[in-house]
């Protein structure tokens, strides 16, 4: 008997979003495996705060607020 092989997107899980912040210049943004990027900030701490917003809610391509 045939069987159609398990369909891996049911599967597999969707893949973590890791997001990190790139510095250029005297501005810092954050970044995503997804491909999101954040807006520049002049602040570290506000470009950290972006990836945090956006870890938390995947489904959004924008950190709240902006």
């Amino acid at each position: 008997m045939y069987e159609d092989p398990p369909d891996s997107a049911v599967q597999a899980p969707a893949p973590a979003h890791t997001t990190t912040t790139v510095e250029r210049g005297s501005f810092c943004l954050a970044r995503c495996t997804c491909g999101w990027s954040g807006p520049a900030r002049r602040s570290r701490d506000r470009a950290r705060t972006d990836a945090e917003h956006h870890s938390a809610a995947p489904g959004r391509p924008e950190a709240p607020g902006l």
